[in-house]
């Protein structure tokens, strides 16, 4: 590649990044331009150079995709965060279904997954394609726009010293000023001008982050879709806002206003929330609905973003867990337990796990609010208190539910996922590459996909939730043999028989639960599913025969003691394993 900074060249974009940069390919070197479109045709300007690949940024459209459209909000491009804006909504939900297939079949290795088409019903298939696993159409937006129930602002001054608002450019702290995103609803305008003035009347600073100096620096406006309910918290560099009444008095103007709060955050730091909530008008919460589930949120609370596709997503997600009542069901990163109470409607007994109290603490009361008592919830780290609560053997899975952050599940929690050989798993994911990842570490050690779906939660932008089906692996119950018996060349002699039967007859496959007891009655002590896998490892035994264990399993965790180590090794050696 000979092109130096600044030099200009023409490409059209034959695809885009997981980011929504277009990528166009010159002699198989390729270049990323963010701005564009699949379809396009670009004059770009060289920006950076790596050996295989290159960044440029778009100068001039020189013939327009067929699938470009004018972005409605006019900081689209600066802003940053609505990605794909230039791109018409059912381009966009093409790209995300496309991205997230590609990743399945790329680094999962689910290349018979079959893609069923928009017009294809459950008759129309044909036998071959129920037995494989199923790609099924993305649930996209009815209305794309004004969907998100939930904005942060940050506050801060511009080079003229005024008072800004609105959203900070990509990859910078810069605020572009916009106090109308076009995805939030049409009140958050409302609120930031009586903030701005309050602030402007009082003479309040805003926050300078350089300096660590001025008091409000951003906040959080959240609205109930089916409440109409409204809830504003200022995070502040301090521990009280001045004439906080009359801030109050002008914002409980705004037709909804429930509840008005401060979040106390005088750290030197990126993280918008504050832990302290300090409470200044309404219960300190607003309510919603997803179904017919009441939430209580709270500023601290995880609640989806977009209530309509959350409701689509919740029910995907109860469809496939097939419950029919009498299962026991867990729900890894519950947060405030949206998914949790959904699943409790359907389920037996429902057991909810999250790291943060206090989302905890909302779910609980999410429950009581519902007079939902067939649900339990702990507090924790997923692949902590699963293994916990499994090694103590008084906790059965019939179905497990995960939703896990960007980076996907723990090893040690899928360790335990697979141990536990509950009927079925549904994945919900915001992140395809490690869905994938996830899936294809589960697959190997006993499970297969049966349904996959995506969910357009966030249209404009890259991102799009993606909900699986696994089911456990059963055996063929039925094996068909020929046998002719009597004597002579070909025959079985009948007093062979016992004897071919014991020879052919397939091993029992040995659990973790099985070892586990083993040691537990010999021993007198218990051992934890993760330490029978790190010896297996060690040992360089298969673990359901997946070749790429030893590179994924590489995680930091507490070593079992040599008493341990021996006794896991008797019992593996005791079941024929080594």
């Amino acid at each position: 590649m000979d092109k130096k900074k600044n030099d200009t060249f023409v490409v059209a974009i034959e695809d885009m990044s997981d980011e929504g940069a277009g990528i166009g390919r010159q002699d198989g070197y390729i270049w990323f331009i963010k701005d564009t479109v699949i379809g396009d045709l670009v004059e770009a300007s060289v920006m950076k150079t790596k050996k295989s690949y290159g960044f440029a940024r778009l100068v001039k459209i020189l013939r327009p995709s067929s699938d470009r459209i004018q972005p409605p909000c006019p900081v689209a491009r600066q802003c940053g965060g609505c990605q794909l804006q230039a791109m018409s909504y059912e381009a966009q939900l093409k790209f995300k279904e496309h991205k997230a297939y590609n990743n399945l079949v790329r680094i999962g290795g689910f290349d018979d997954l079959v893609r069923v088409e928009r017009d294809e019903t459950e008759e129309s298939r044909g036998e071959e394609k129920k037995e494989s696993p199923r790609f099924l159409p993305i649930m996209g937006m009815d209305h794309p726009w004004r969907y998100r129930n939930k904005a942060q602002f940050p506050f801060g001054t511009d080079k003229e010293g005024n008072l800004v608002t609105g959203f900070y450019a990509g990859r910078t702290h810069t605020i572009i000023p916009q106090e109308d995103c076009l995805l939030g609803v049409e009140e958050n305008g409302q609120v930031l001008k009586i903030i701005k003035e309050f602030m402007g009347q009082n003479r309040i600073k805003a926050y300078d982050e350089q300096r660590h100096e001025g008091l409000v620096r951003h906040v959080l406006i959240r609205k109930g879709f089916r409440t109409g309910q409204i809830m504003v918290c200022l995070v502040i560099n301090g521990r009280e806002i001045p004439r906080a009444d009359r801030l109050v008095k002008g914002l409980i103007q705004v037709k909804g206003m429930t509840s008005v709060s401060i979040s106390v955050n005088t750290e030197k730091t990126n993280v918008i929330m504050g832990t302290e909530i300090v409470n200044l008008y309404g219960p300190g919460y607003i309510e919603d609905y997803i179904g017919n589930i009441k939430y209580q949120i709270s500023p601290l609370s995880f609640y989806q973003v977009n209530p309509e596709q959350t409701e689509k997503l919740y029910k995907t997600a109860l469809e496939y867990a097939g419950l029919t009542g009498s299962e026991a069901v867990w729900d890894l990163y519950c947060g405030i337990g949206t998914i949790s109470l959904f699943l409790a409607q359907k389920a037996k007994q429902v057991y909810g796990v999250e790291i943060i109290p206090q989302a905890i603490d909302d779910a609980r009361q999410n429950a009581a609010v519902n007079g939902i008592d067939n649900v339990e919830f702990f507090v924790g780290k997923a692949e902590e208190v699963l293994p916990r609560e499994y090694e103590r053997g008084h906790i059965r899975a019939d179905v497990i539910v995960v939703d896990p952050p960007r980076k996907g599940c723990d090893t040690k929690c899928l360790d335990t996922i697979v141990a536990m050989e509950p009927e079925r798993v549904v994945y919900v994911s915001c992140d395809s590459a490690t869905l994938a990842r996830d899936l294809r570490y589960l697959c190997d050690r006993g499970y297969e996909v049966r349904k996959v779906r995506c969910c357009d939660m966030f249209g404009w932008g890259v991102h799009v939730e993606t909900v699986v089906m696994l089911s456990h692996k059963k055996p063929d119950s039925v094996i068909n043999v020929k046998v002719e018996f009597g004597e002579g060349e070909g025959k079985v002699p009948l007093d062979n028989i016992a004897k071919r039967a014991a020879a052919y007859k397939p091993k029992e496959r040995v659990t973790y639960k099985m070892i586990k007891e083993y040691i537990e009655a010999k021993y007198g002590f218990k051992v934890h599913t993760a330490y029978i896998a790190e010896v297996k490892r060690e040992l360089g035994l298969p673990m359901y025969d997946a070749s790429n264990a030893e590179e994924e399993l590489k995680q930091l965790r507490k070593h079992p003691t040599t008493e341990k180590v021996e006794a896991i090794k008797d019992a593996l050696k005791y079941f024929g394993m080594t």
